[in-house]
C-alpha cells in the first residue's frame, strides 16, 4: 500500500482521540482530502468498527442513571438522556453525533500495529503501521485507552477450573449467573458495581487481595485531584500508572450501599488457588464456586509503540504532561492521570497546544469554531 503522509496521528477516537481531533480542528488542521495546500493535516484511527469507543462495549445494565464519570466532549454538550437507558447505546450515539458535526472523518476499522521511527532523526518523522497501511507523521497523540486489555492475575489452577471465567470485559448481565455461585475478584467501582447486581439473583463470594481501604469522603473534585496527583508522579517516575483506587482507597457509591444493607458487601482475601470445583482460601477452606467473575481492571493498550523502546525496567513509559519524555513527538493521552474523561478531555487540548506551539497551525477559520457557532445559532433559535 501507498505510504500516506499527515502531520498529526491520533490513534483511537475514544475521549481522549476525539478531544484531541476537535482542537487539531479548532487550531486550522484538517483530515485528508479536504485540506488546502500548506495546509496541516491529522488523521484519526480507531480499532472499534462504529464510534463510541469502549462505551460501546459496555454491559447491558450500565444505565445513564448509575454510569461513573461521563463528561461531554468540547463544544458539544451531552444531548438529554433518560436515566434507564442503556449507556453503551447513548453514549456511542453521542460520539457519532460529535464525529459528524466536527467532520473528523475517522477512519475505522483499523488496527495500528506499530508506531516506529523512520529513521535517527531526533526530529525527523514517526511510522504508523496499520492493517490498512502505513501513515508517515510528524506526531502521534496515542489515545488508545486500556478496553483492549482486560487483566487477568495469574492464580495456580486457574486452568483446572470447571466453570466459568470471565472478565468484566466480557460482562452481559446478572441474569446469566442465576442459581450459579459467583466469585467476584477485585476492589474497584467495577467489581463492588456487579456485586451488588449479581448478588439479587444468585449467591455472591466477593474477594480482594489487600483490605479494601472505604475513604468516608465523598469523591468530590478534592478528591479527584488528590488520586490525579499521585497517578502522575507514578508516570512520571516511568511506573505503571495504577489505579485511582489504588491511589485514593474506595469510595461509598449507590452500588456499595445498596449491598451493604442487604448484607452481601462483605470482603474476604485473596484464595491461593483454583481448583475444578471452586477456590482455596488462605485458611486451607474451599469455596465452591460455579463462576469467577475477575474484576481485575485493565492496562493500557499500548503494545503497538513497543518498537520506540520507551518502556523502563519499572513496566511503564516516563511521562510528563501527557508526553513521553523519551520520546517528544509521542503524547499519551487517556494514559494514567488523564484516564477520567474531564482528564481526557484536557490532555487532548494540551497536546494540540504543545503540538502547535512547537509546528504552528493553519490559517484558515477552524472547522469545529464554525460548527460551533451553528449549534449556538440553532439552540438560540
Amino acid at each position: 500500500m501507498e505510504l500516506q503522509s499527515v502531520d498529526v496521528a491520533v490513534i483511537g477516537a475514544g475521549q481522549a482521540g476525539l478531544s484531541a481531533a476537535y482542537h487539531l480542528r479548532r487550531r486550522g488542521y484538517e483530515p485528508p482530502g479536504t485540506a488546502a495546500a500548506g495546509q496541516p493535516t491529522f488523521v484519526v484511527l480507531d480499532a472499534d468498527a462504529a464510534p463510541g469507543g469502549a462505551w460501546q462495549h459496555r454491559w447491558a445494565s450500565l444505565h445513564m442513571a448509575t454510569v461513573n464519570g461521563i463528561h461531554e466532549l468540547p463544544g458539544f454538550p451531552v444531548p438529554p438522556a433518560d436515566p434507564g437507558a442503556e449507556a453503551r447505546t447513548v453514549v456511542p450515539a453521542y460520539f457519532a453525533a460529535y464525529e459528524d458535526r466536527f467532520d473528523l472523518r475517522v477512519r475505522r476499522p483499523i488496527d495500528v500495529r506499530a508506531v516506529r521511527r523512520a529513521d535517527a532523526d531526533p526530529g525527523g518523522r514517526l511510522l504508523v503501521e496499520t492493517d490498512h497501511g502505513t501513515w508517515s507523521t510528524r506526531d502521534v497523540i496515542n489515545a488508545t485507552g486500556t478496553w483492549r486489555r482486560p487483566f487477568w492475575p495469574h492464580v495456580p489452577g486457574a486452568d483446572t477450573f470447571a466453570g466459568r471465567q470471565l472478565h468484566v470485559h466480557d460482562y452481559v448481565s446478572a441474569a446469566e449467573f442465576a442459581g450459579r455461585r459467583v466469585v467476584i475478584v477485585g476492589a474497584g467501582i467495577s467489581a463492588v458495581q456487579l456485586l451488588d447486581e449479581i448478588s439479587h439473583v444468585t449467591d455472591t463470594f466477593w474477594v480482594t487481595r489487600a483490605e479494601v481501604r472505604w475513604d468516608a469522603t465523598e469523591f468530590d473534585t478534592a478528591a479527584r485531584i488528590a488520586a490525579i496527583a499521585g497517578v502522575e508522579e507514578r508516570v512520571r517516575r516511568g511506573e505503571p500508572p495504577g489505579s485511582v483506587i489504588s491511589v485514593t482507597g474506595q469510595h461509598r457509591t449507590a452500588w456499595s450501599e445498596a449491598a451493604r444493607a442487604r448484607g452481601v458487601l462483605v470482603r474476604h482475601p485473596m484464595f491461593t488457588a483454583i481448583e475444578p470445583d471452586g477456590v482455596r482460601m488462605p485458611d486451607g477452606t474451599l469455596e465452591r464456586a460455579d463462576a469467577i467473575l475477575w474484576a481485575t481492571g485493565f492496562r493500557p493498550d499500548i503494545r503497538h509503540l513497543a518498537p520506540l523502546g520507551l518502556r523502563t525496567p519499572s513496566g511503564g513509559i516516563r511521562v510528563e504532561g501527557g508526553r513521553s519524555l523519551d520520546e517528544p513527538r509521542l503524547f499519551l493521552i487517556g494514559y494514567g492521570p488523564s484516564q477520567s474523561t474531564v482528564g481526557a478531555n484536557r490532555a487532548g487540548r494540551d497536546a494540540v497546544r504543545a503540538i502547535v506551539a512547537e509546528r504552528g497551525s493553519g490559517s484558515h477559520p477552524p472547522a469545529a469554531d464554525q460548527a460551533i457557532r451553528r449549534s449556538a445559532q440553532a439552540t438560540s433559535a
